[in-house]
């Protein structure tokens, strides 16, 4: 039966009519071979094929050659797509992937370390393009690639790949701005979260005196000040001293944030006044790269959430960090601010750095932070408003796009009630959304970012 791509109205009609009706069938591939709406961990995909029937169903280095199929909704752009397909087939060791809104068709290939686009077709075309696509992924393709791969598959088992991915050196990230209000913090915790749920070791450092990351973390229970268990234990007393208050003197877990749990260095109020006691030291600046060197085999990512100023603690977070994503809601307050972020890693970080041996600060982009959903903004703004991030400050644009939406802050100010008081319980976002729909979306938005980071940093 061949098929019509303007049957296909809505994303379960290209699953059903596109995929399941006609190309598994005429790629060769048999129910025992195909699986729908696979989880493998954090991952969902919508299909995954094999080139043999694979039971009881498993990944690993063993496994027959396999392609993941995604289908979108026809009104998609598959280019907004292609970094979370991208991670699937890295992150499973897949070799190919289809991706298809019905409207067009196209299959990547992982290549060593890269995923690049070997075939599209339009729709209308694929039944003149059959053959094309078989050669690519139909099942009998897939079994003889596997015969010719079997020996090297075989040198490398799925422990090895996993090894080497931990031995990655770690990576530290800076979530700064000088303007505040532009969701630093929301942007920390949550991307923290999400990576976490990726299978990275996270650590969040907060240091920042409001001691946002740490209230929604979890960490903040007690009523009162004698109740106070941070005071005398927080990010302060990692730069105070060379000699003592390591990393692990001073972390501590989330309090059922997010699941899994995170490791936190924990913030408090108190950093603005003994800020004056490490302002004498200039050895201050470097002791919290220093002391994360010590750690560097625990953590595969390290966040930090920074105060907006151009003070000590900033100036110790980002001569930590090797990345800097720069959160902003695009106004111009806002990007007043762009010069002197500039200014501030150009004069100051990167010669910190060079003094500790280590490389410039890596800018990874101005994150869109706190975006209007208003339709009319959207239609008319917002892509001038991103123009300028890259015309006028000459700063790169991260792809992602992080939106204003209602639970980003219910769920930081979560609480439950205890007696005649109600107890503070933050959640991710992401854990959020299991339980309230409403938040699916900004759990989204922060995959995606946590996707869109692993790639940039060539982590996945």
């Amino acid at each position: 039966m061949p098929f019509n791509p303007e049957l296909c109205r809505n994303e379960s009609e290209v699953e059903s009519k596109l995929i399941v009706q006609y190309l598994l069938p005429q790629l060769g591939y048999t129910p025992d071979t195909w699986h729908q709406e696979v989880a493998v961990g954090s991952i969902r995909l919508d299909f995954l094929a094999f080139a043999a029937q694979v039971l009881p169903f498993v990944i690993d280095a063993n496994s027959p050659l396999s392609v993941v199929m995604e289908a979108k909704h026809p009104k998609q752009n598959l280019n907004n797509h292609f970094l979370r397909l991208r991670h699937y087939l890295t992150s499973l060791n897949v070799k190919y992937g289809l991706l298809t809104n019905g409207k067009e068709i196209r299959i990547y290939k992982k290549l060593a370390d890269d995923v690049k686009l070997v075939f599209s077709c339009s729709g209308k075309e694929v039944e003149e393009k059959l053959e094309e696509i078989k050669d690519f992924i139909g099942r009998d393709s897939l079994l003889k690639e596997q015969v010719m791969e079997v020996v090297n598959e075989s040198n490398f088992p799925i422990t090895e790949t996993f090894d080497n991915k931990r031995k990655n050196v770690m990576k530290t990230i800076a979530i700064y701005h000088h303007k505040g209000g532009v969701g630093k913090t929301t942007v920390a915790i949550n991307l923290a979260a999400a990576l976490s749920k990726k299978g990275k070791r996270v650590l969040l450092i907060d240091i920042d005196a409001q001691a946002n990351s740490t209230f929604a973390t979890g960490l903040v229970k007690f009523q009162f000040e004698e109740d106070d268990d941070i005071r005398d234990s927080n990010v302060y007393h990692l730069l105070e001293k060379s000699e003592f208050n390591f990393i692990p003197d001073i972390v501590r877990q989330s309090k059922f944030f997010n699941n899994p749990e995170i490791d936190v260095i924990p913030s408090h109020i108190n950093l603005v006044a003994l800020q004056s006691n490490l302002v004498k030291f200039g050895a201050s600046r470097s002791r919290l790269a220093r002391k994360l060197e010590k750690v560097k085999t625990d953590y595969d990512i390290v966040i930090i959430d920074t105060p907006p100023s151009l003070d000590l603690y900033a100036e110790a977070a980002l001569t930590a960090a090797d990345y800097l994503i720069i959160p902003s809601d695009l106004k111009p307050f806002s990007n007043q601010g762009l010069s002197s972020v500039k200014n501030f890693v150009k004069q100051e970080i990167n010669e910190n750095k060079e003094g500790l041996g280590k490389p410039p600060l890596t800018i990874l982009g101005v994150l869109p932070s706190k975006i209007s959903t208003n339709a009319q903004y959207l239609k008319y703004n917002f892509s001038k408003h991103k123009s300028v991030i890259t015309e006028r400050y000459h700063l790169p644009l991260m792809d992602s796009v992080i939106s204003e939406r209602t639970a980003l802050s219910a769920c930081i100010n979560k609480t439950i009630p205890l007696g005649n008081m109600d107890i503070p319980d933050p959640k991710s976002i992401l854990d959020f959304a299991t339980n309230d729909p409403s938040a699916n979306v900004s759990a989204a938005e922060f995959e995606s970012l946590a996707i869109e980071v692993l790639t940039k940093m060539e982590m996945e």
